[in-house]
Order: structure tokens, then C-alpha cells, then sequence
């Protein structure tokens, strides 16, 4: 099907490459490829090959970011991807999710096989998006089913990509409503699967730590402050803690300043920004204090992180 993934993508000797020195324009963010989804309908869904791409300019090899979902499962392995700086390896079986403002790479040297399935953001109704954890960027990206549970999963994509590629039995919107209905089944499956991941490896996660991370994730860019979140939450600074550390093992101070290199992170790598400007977006106006900040948590300087993205 779909000429919407792959491994590869552009000619290594591109000049997006930045091969030999050429300079590199901002790392895009690259819309769902609607032009490349059969009727035209916010999905695709077919095998994962190679010589294929987001966009024909789009160097997969490359950090960039994406608005759209994008769930691969795959039938060979390992394969190495990297999702917001950190490196995942699939196995056969195994799937990975990647969700929209996420930032990633493929591997060069690694062949992508399996079923890739892309889903553009408002496809699905609000209750649907809600009851699927479709923006839970807190859950894991890379998921190991068992064999009772890969087997389903591979069966209900198996007919969502019947339902997608039979163009031709129903008018477009009965058509587009099936696959409404045949993606919210996998969808259900994909997120409790998520979700039993996520419970696994956070066995103490209670409704303090997630106020807490929700109250982070809305607040991270300018409020630091353990006491702060503690304060607007209700809590005290040592029920926030114990909280945070029994769900995370980390503390909270720990928890937020991760978040912030994230978000660094991906504004360095994804934006042409200055440094002192990638600071200010994420709550250090003064440069100097943000770089320190940075090389704090990453050994590296904003700088030099920028250049290894490059």
C-alpha cells in the first residue's frame, strides 16, 4: 500500500542530507500525507518497505517530527528507532507507537517489516480519542504483546486494512465510518495494552502522581517549582514526593527537570531557534542559566546537541 513509511527515505546525497558540510535547513515537522491515502480519508494502512517516504524531500534518517499517529508492528527484527532522544529495538512482534509532536528517526542500516498504520489527527471522534489514550505520551512507545494478544492485535489490522483498501463497495462516507469503527477496535486493543505496560512498570501510580504529571505537563515551561505544583495541587511537598517516587522512582524535581530537557530537546534538534530562545520557551530566561542547565542533565551544551542532531 502505502508509500507513506519506510526505512530509507530520501537519497543519502540529498542536500537535506547535510552530507559534506551543506548547510541544513530547520528540521521540518511533516503533515499526514493525504494526497498518498486511498479516498482521500485521514488513514493508511498497508506493509512497511523500503524505498518509501513521508515526502519525497522528507530524510527519515533524519530527526524530524511529525503531526500524525503512527503505529508499526512488525514481522522482522530487531530494528532500532529512535523516539524523542531515547533508542528503542523491536523485535519481531513487537509495535511501536509514535504520537503526533513527537520527534524520531529510522535507523539507516536496519529493514523495516511488518504493517505500518498512519492516523491523522481528528479522524476520531473526542469520546473515541479519550476512551484510546490517543495523546497519553506518558505511556510507552514500544510494546511487547504476547501471543494471545499480537495475534488479536494482527487481526483486527488485518480488517481494518480490508475495510481501507475496499474502496469500492460503499459510498465514501459509509466507507470512512467503517474504518472509523474498524480503527477504534484496534485502537482499544493497542491501548490497553499500553495501559497494562504502563501499570506494569508503574505498579503505585495513584491520582497524586497523575495530577501531578498532568499539572507538569501544562506547566513545565515556566513553573519549576516542587512547591509550586504542590501548593496548586492540594498536597503537601512530602505527600507530592512520596507520590512522584513511588510511581516514578525519581523525585519530583527530577521528574519536571526531565520533561524541560525533553521539550530542549526537541526544540534544538527540530527548530532553527537560537539558543537563548530555546531557554526562554521552556522557562530559563537567561541563556547562560539554561545552558548550564542543559549540559547539567545531558553532558552536552545546547550547542553541541544541535551539531549531533545535525
Amino acid at each position: 500500500m502505502t508509500d507513506a513509511i519506510t526505512q530509507g527515505g530520501a537519497d543519502p546525497g540529498s542536500e537535506d542530507d547535510g552530507a559534506d558540510g551543506d548547510p541544513v535547513d530547520q528540521i521540518r515537522t511533516f503533515p499526514f500525507p493525504v494526497d498518498l491515502s486511498l479516498a482521500g480519508v485521514g488513514l493508511q494502512v498497508g506493509p512497511m518497505g523500503t524505498g518509501r517516504t513521508w515526502h519525497a524531500e522528507a530524510p527519515l534518517h533524519r530527526v524530524h517530527r511529525i503531526d500524525f499517529h503512527v503505529v508499526m508492528l512488525f514481522s522482522e527484527g530487531p530494528v532500532r528507532h529512535m523516539i524523542d532522544f531515547a533508542e528503542y529495538e523491536a523485535a519481531a512482534g513487537d509495535v511501536l507507537w509514535i504520537r503526533p509532536g513527537q520527534v524520531h528517526r529510522f535507523s539507516r542500516a536496519d529493514e523495516y517489516r511488518g504493517t505500518v498504520l498512519t492516523m491523522q489527527p481528528g479522524f476520531l471522534p473526542r469520546a473515541t480519542v479519550e476512551a484510546t489514550g490517543l495523546y497519553r505520551y506518558d505511556l510507552p512507545p514500544l510494546l511487547h504483546p504476547d501471543d494471545a494478544q499480537r495475534a488479536a492485535l494482527q487481526a483486527a489490522l488485518a480488517q481494518l486494512r480490508r475495510e481501507y483498501e475496499d474502496t469500492e463497495t460503499l459510498p465514501l462516507s459509509l466507507h470512512t465510518a467503517v474504518l472509523r469503527h474498524s480503527l477504534t477496535a484496534f485502537l482499544l486493543r493497542l491501548a490497553h495494552l499500553a495501559a497494562s505496560a504502563a501499570t506494569a512498570t508503574r505498579p503505585q501510580t495513584d491520582t497524586t502522581f497523575t495530577l501531578f504529571r498532568d499539572a507538569v505537563e501544562k506547566g513545565f515551561t515556566t513553573n519549576h517549582s516542587v512547591s509550586a505544583y504542590a501548593d496548586a495541587l492540594g498536597y503537601s511537598r512530602r505527600t507530592l514526593v512520596r507520590a512522584v517516587r513511588a510511581a516514578t522512582g525519581e523525585t519530583p524535581k527530577s521528574f519536571i527537570d526531565k520533561r524541560v530537557v525533553l521539550e530542549a530537546k526537541r526544540l534544538l534538534a527540530h527548530t532553527d531557534l537560537p539558543i537563548g530562545r530555546v531557554g526562554a520557551a521552556v522557562g530559563f530566561p537567561d541563556a547562560a542559566n539554561f545552558s548550564k542547565f542543559f549540559q547539567l542533565h545531558t553532558g552536552q551544551t545546547p550547542v553541541a546537541f544541535r551539531a549531533e542532531m545535525r
